[in-house]
């Protein structure tokens, strides 16, 4: 039986096997079936909603197939030839680079592009535009957990086990986590006792033994007075510190004073609740900590990430068969997308762009002198924020992101946006993004190329072009080949994935995400290698630190860190947490699956969840219409009346363009992530005035769960 082509779902970072048949060539309409693979571990046979529904995203009415362009800046965008298209962006970019210099043209790419298109834009930036000026919207999801296990581990790999160990964790703790919405397949994997630590009753949470609901920007507190507890009632393993860590002397005199009632009156959580989450963490025989945007979607994310690591160090948790600490990636690609060269401060293979080592290893790759490539540019809000400024890019392209809805204080962005000289947009609709652009660029599907996608558990997987594109459309490659070529750079940039690959394999080699003994052939008869691979006859690394940690010395770093307020505490004008993030029906800014049919009749329009307690200080019901303002802007959506959420806490979904205007880009200062999870708002009727006493209802931080 034909089952059709072996590939992976366009979405989540599990990468889902599926297969794809159909198409035109094997029925009659051109209908394509998804069928689930049973042979890649993530899913093992299972598919949300959005992956049985993927095939949708080939065939929508609104799917673009031909170039646009604005005759004038407020003009309107009319279909143009691709030879035009790309002329114009070429002229264009030479114009403003002459003009202003190289750094005025900038790249912002995304966590969903393939390993091949990551690495090749970082090359485009760097050698065919010779800008510093790329980030990408990764810097949005994973960047805080990424620093903080570098840091502790020497090496940033989101699960350093596969995702199979977590089945036989006796005791897993899911950290800011909502893996039910998020990824529903990962839950056959959570099989023994599970904690959830979020301020939301969500459907994880649901299924949890024990939920911790901290006061939204308090898991850090929450950390540092379960560490505590580990080490004063007999939790922490000493035989492991002493083996296998460094700095643990210190973590313990930081948290000496985070007595557990200390803790309780910042996050709300009750002591006998943090006790029972201790106990069985530390008399498990297995255990995980796991940790999500929740924890790192904020101006202090690295120092939360610290601390939970911390805490599953303190209890013996990292490099044990079994046992572990791990971050759950979002994005389909977060994990390769952020190796390979869309970050500021990176080259391929988790290389520093200021380190000369790596700068002469890549510029011998790429056949230049490592004198042409540029230093660290800006982080992703930064340079958005940046843009069309004095000093700043007067022109950005963008690759597989749709910052107008994603960005943090999105009606700010939209403004800097709108000030460039050129906006170019590679996309396969015309999202709220590319709505803006100057030229857009129609580009190929996921299941219409080759490419390969690193998950999170950091195994490689090949993602197989199943059906063929649309007439009139080209791939990410192709585009970047054809502006390159236009740029003087007419070798070097390969439209051929495989071609790419193997040039990212020769990068990568001696780096901390050493793919160069992958090959696609080694990933088709593997179902994915675990990097790093460091020749084509080591078997891949799925468990890199059971004998040692990626430090010089061979162990992990205890780092001491301590609580601070939220960038933004409620006050008496915005009375009200804001939190954000996802639900079941849609992924990332919704441009892909608001398009959905089925997906969009599940969940139609945004919507702010709020506490019957808080619903009935306002005179709202379920239905009504609400008003939602911060310092920065304001948004409109339905009321939803329920007890998941605190009644000091509003929660908005981030599928739709409207609550990012409300988010605060206050950053980590190791990390650059933005606070998107914790801002303070007000709350109104749209038909009536604010209520008379805006203080009602404002608690005491953290109390009143």
């Amino acid at each position: 039986m034909h089952r059709g082509e072996a590939t992976h779902c366009p979405y989540c970072a599990l990468q889902c096997g599926m297969y794809v048949s159909g198409g035109l060539a094997e029925t009659s309409d051109g209908s394509l079936t998804i069928t689930p693979r049973e042979d890649v571990p993530a899913n093992a046979g299972a598919l949300c909603q959005k992956g049985w529904t993927a095939a949708e995203l080939l065939t929508g009415g609104d799917r673009l197939t031909t170039p646009l362009a604005r005759e004038s800046r407020s003009g309107p965008l009319v279909p143009v030839s691709w030879d035009d298209a790309l002329d114009r962006v070429a002229a264009a970019i030479g114009g403003i680079q002459a003009e202003h210099g190289r750094d005025a043209v900038a790249v912002f790419g995304g966590g969903g592009l393939t390993n091949e298109k990551a690495y090749q834009l970082g090359k485009f930036a760097r050698v065919a535009l010779r800008t510093s000026q790329i980030d990408y919207n990764g810097r949005f999801c994973m960047s805080s957990a990424a620093a903080a296990t570098g840091r502790a581990f020497g090496m940033d790999r989101g699960l350093p086990f596969p995702i199979t160990d977590i089945a036989a964790a006796d005791v897993v703790m899911m950290v800011g986590g909502n893996v039910a919405e998020t990824m529903p397949p990962f839950l056959r994997h959570l099989r023994n006792t599970l904690i959830v630590v979020d301020p939301r009753e969500t459907r994880t949470a649901r299924k949890a033994a024990l939920h911790l609901r901290p006061a939204p920007g308090t898991d850090l507190a929450l950390a540092l007075g379960l560490l505590h507890i580990a080490i004063t009632e007999g939790h922490a393993d000493q035989d492991y510190v002493d083996s296998r860590t460094t700095g643990f002397e210190a973590v313990r005199a930081s948290v000496a004073t985070w007595w557990p009632e200390r803790a309780e009156r910042i996050t709300g959580v009750p002591v006998a609740r943090m006790r029972e989450a201790v106990h069985l963490l530390g008399s498990a025989r297995t255990a995980m900590i796991l940790t999500g945007r929740g924890a790192e979607q904020h101006a202090k994310g690295v120092d939360t990430v610290t601390a939970f690591i911390n805490l599953a160090l303190a209890l013996g948790l990292p490099g044990r068969p079994g046992s572990g600490y791990g971050c759950v990636t979002g994005q389909g690609n977060g994990q390769g997308g952020r190796e390979h060269g869309q970050k500021a401060d990176q080259l391929p293979g988790y290389r520093k762009i200021d380190d000369p080592a790596a700068r002469a290893h890549v510029a011998g790759v790429w056949g230049i002198d490592p004198a042409e490539l540029p230093g660290p540019g800006r982080s992703a809000y930064e340079l958005l924020e940046a843009l069309g400024t004095p000093g700043g890019p007067r022109a950005l392209l963008v690759f597989g992101s749709n910052p107008v809805v994603s960005a943090p204080h999105a009606g700010h962005i939209t403004g800097r946006l709108a000030a460039l000289d050129l906006l170019v947009v590679s996309d396969f609709v015309l999202s709220e993004t590319a709505a803006m652009a100057d030229v857009v660029l129609p580009t190929t599907q996921w299941a219409e190329e080759h490419g390969t996608m690193t998950n999170l558990e950091g195994r490689v997987l090949l993602r197989r072009q199943a059906v063929a594109p649309p007439s009139g459309v080209r791939s990410d490659l192709a585009i970047l080949s054809g502006l390159a070529a236009r740029l003087g750079r007419d070798k070097g940039f390969s439209d051929d994935p495989g071609t790419v690959f193997d040039e990212l394999r020769r990068a990568s080699a001696g780096g901390v995400a050493d793919y160069s003994g992958i090959t696609y052939e080694r990933i088709a008869a593997e179902t994915g290698v675990f990097w790093p691979a460091p020749s084509e006859d080591h078997p891949g690394t799925p468990r890199p630190f059971l004998d040692r940690f990626a430090t010089p010395d061979g162990r992990a770093r205890f780092t001491p860190v301590d609580h601070g307020p939220v960038a933004e505490e409620v006050d008496e004008a915005y009375p009200y947490y804001l939190t954000t993030g996802r639900i079941l029906a849609h992924y990332q800014s919704g441009a892909q699956t608001r398009r959905v049919p089925a997906l969009n009749e599940a969940a139609p329009e945004t919507f702010v969840e709020l506490h019957p307690d808080l619903a009935e200080r306002l005179r709202v019901t379920s239905g009504d219409m609400l008003r939602v303002s911060s310092r920065r802007g304001a948004t409109e959506a339905a009321a939803r009346v329920g007890t998941a959420i605190r009644h000091d806490t509003v929660f908005m979904p981030f599928h739709w363009e409207g609550v990012n205007r409300l988010t605060n880009p206050a950053l980590d200062p190791v990390s650059r992530m933005p606070e998107f999870k914790v801002c303070a708002v007000r709350v109104e009727r749209c038909d009536a005035g604010p209520p008379s006493d805006r203080r009602a209802g404002v608690p005491e931080r953290g109390l009143g769960v």
